[in-house]
């Protein structure tokens, strides 16, 4: 189940996207800070698979503390944005689908989502929650990150919703060059609504512009 538009969208936007993490917002950047130490906390030797890993952001923290990061992401053009950072222990990359990845049971102690969990259907969590166990051991845990509106403004602009409640923005690059696209967002009543029937949630974190979760399979 791949969104074709979105995919388009990211490819379009890699060499942009992580402006994201270094605008002039003192509280936005402290959320970022805050969650990248507990996750390097998290993955501390252990192995972990970022996937999507977009452009490297998330697993460039990883990397001071994991033993081995594989990122993984549908679009060369993340990779390839990836790849330049530098890194501070075993990195791999592959390219691969989230929804059908290349990977064996049982491989990882980690799995991190980071702003993923936003674009995907309300109607097929079931699917994405198998895909993201599948490669997880028995012990290991499930990590995401995602943002709220206010994370988003001013630049938010609500394109409605269709007949699941998935609600769709409009964004733009650079160039002006328009997409509209799946975007959902949360309370914390909604999150633990989705998560608790599949995973023991370990830890929610729930800010202002970003929310934060780490969850064991059940």
């Amino acid at each position: 189940m791949v969104d074709r538009e979105l995919i388009r969208y990211y490819r379009a936007r890699a060499a942009e996207y992580e402006q994201i993490y270094y605008r002039d917002k003192p509280g936005r950047r402290a959320e970022l800070e805050a969650e990248g130490k507990r996750l390097e906390q998290l993955v501390t030797e252990r192995t972990v698979l970022d996937i999507p890993c977009g452009t490297g952001y998330w697993l460039q923290r990883m990397s001071r503390t994991a033993d081995h990061v594989v990122g993984a992401d549908i679009a060369m053009e993340m990779i390839e944005q990836a790849r330049d950072k530098t890194v501070s222990g075993p990195v791999d990359f592959v390219l691969s689908d989230l929804y059908s990845p290349a990977f064996a049971a049982d491989s990882f102690d980690v799995i991190a989502l980071g702003f993923w969990f936003s674009h995907h259907p309300h109607q097929s969590y079931n699917r994405l929650f198998d895909m993201i166990t599948y490669p997880l051991r028995s012990s290991g845990l499930v990590w995401m990150i995602d943002n709220n509106p206010p994370a988003e403004r001013p630049v938010f602009q609500s394109a409605g919703q269709d007949k699941h409640s998935n609600h769709y923005v409009r964004r733009y690059l650079e160039d002006d060059t328009e997409f509209t696209i799946l975007k959902n967002y949360f309370t914390r009543d909604q999150l633990e609504a989705v998560f608790s029937p599949r995973f023991r949630i370990e830890r929610l974190t729930c800010g202002r512009n970003y929310w934060s979760v780490v969850l064991a399979p059940k």
